[in-house]
């Protein structure tokens, strides 16, 4: 993509379909706050890539490996070979060091996931396959690649397996208590890291049209010409907004259960990241190197996460963040009011030197 179509909104076709590369870049570069704090943390624990690697033993990565091997079609300049050259495109596009292995597997249900400890697999059914054009598939082989050059296949692996494990446990007093509070902390992480995954797949296609359209089938299936982006991005203000807090705890408890977000949020969230100044520069070349992640401090990425969740907290429209808001500011101002009346040198009944009048 030419400097003078790269454009400021993400809306326009890269001309002639050329895309801009990002040599060396960094998965920081577009991973959501929550996201990147977790995983920065994460890469700084010496030998946590031991731990997790001697793991793959216990985890049916291994059985994942052949059964795809021996009952899906592998993507190859044989095999779905315009599979072959996006995945190839998105490699080079994000600079992946290696192109993990792909497979197409019969299903019905849209689905695409990027698994493995030691080496990341990308899996994609046919009913994906037939429901995408060749640019909203693009952004979603993008969107995988994007889970591999972040290492969440790691995560999304242990996810499988621990979900699988809790229902073995389920039977044991408590003991599916604690695998689920894990697996309830793995899926609020995922959630974030598919927001992520949103806008590598955007890096690599550079086509918000393809990323939105791709949003709206895989929540409305083909019926594209009876759909709008703009009245599909208002469902996600109307859902963000609407109700009371009775609504806003049926949200939590519809999310909970879920490995991604709602469909219409990410769409929400992808435009607002596309249309803001993080993917302008990244377009214009200006973003985080891999070779500098090792200097990446822990304590700025947590910072940065909490800053963000503040910063959601009070630009929330939702009820239940409302209210929160009106309790914090409410403490807020009791603190201050408390403050004042029992400040420095100062109590209830006044300074320490006034006796007042003399009472019966």
């Amino acid at each position: 993509m030419s400097d003078s179509s790269t454009g400021t909104t993400g809306w326009e076709n890269p001309p002639g379909g050329e895309r801009r590369r990002f040599p060396g870049i960094s998965s920081r570069a577009y991973e959501h706050p929550a996201d990147r704090s977790a995983l920065v943390a994460l890469r700084k624990l010496s030998g946590f890539d031991t731990v997790f690697k001697t793991l793959s033993g216990l985890l049916p990565e291994r059985s994942l490996r052949l059964l795809y091997l021996s009952d899906s079609v592998r993507v190859s300049d044989r095999q779905f070979a315009h599979l072959n050259d996006m995945l190839r495109d998105a490699c080079y596009v994000l600079d992946l060091p290696k192109v993990p292995a792909m497979y197409v597997t019969q299903d019905p249900r849209p689905n695409a996931m990027c698994i493995g400890l030691d080496e990341p697999m990308i899996v994609v059914t046919t009913g994906l396959v037939e429901l995408l054009d060749e640019e909203e598939m693009r952004a979603v082989v993008g969107h995988e690649v994007g889970h591999a050059l972040s290492g969440h296949a790691v995560y999304r692996t242990v996810l499988l397996f621990l979900t699988n494990f809790a229902l073995k446990v389920a039977w044991i007093p408590l003991g599916n208590v604690a695998v689920m509070a894990i697996v309830t902390a793995l899926r609020e992480w995922f959630r974030k890291s598919e927001l992520s995954a949103d806008r590598a797949g955007l890096l690599v296609g550079q086509d918000l049209h393809a990323s939105m359209r791709g949003l709206m089938k895989l929540a409305g299936g083909h019926h594209l010409h009876e759909m709008n982006v703009d009245a599909f991005l208002e469902q996600a203000e109307e859902y963000e907004a609407g109700g009371d807090l009775r609504d806003s705890v049926l949200k939590i408890m519809n999310l909970l259960p879920r490995s991604h977000p709602f469909t219409t949020v990410r769409a929400a969230e992808l435009k607002k990241w596309a249309t803001g100044r993080d993917y302008q520069r990244i377009m214009e070349g200006h973003y985080p190197r891999r070779d500098e992640d090792k200097n990446t401090s822990v304590t700025d990425s947590f910072k940065e996460s909490a800053a963000h969740y503040a910063d959601s907290v009070r630009r929330s429209k939702d009820p239940l963040m409302g209210f929160v808001r009106d309790v914090a500011g409410g403490a807020g101002d009791l603190g201050g009011r408390l403050r004042d009346r029992f400040g420095a040198g100062g109590g209830a009944g006044g300074t320490s030197s006034d006796k007042g009048p003399d009472r019966s």
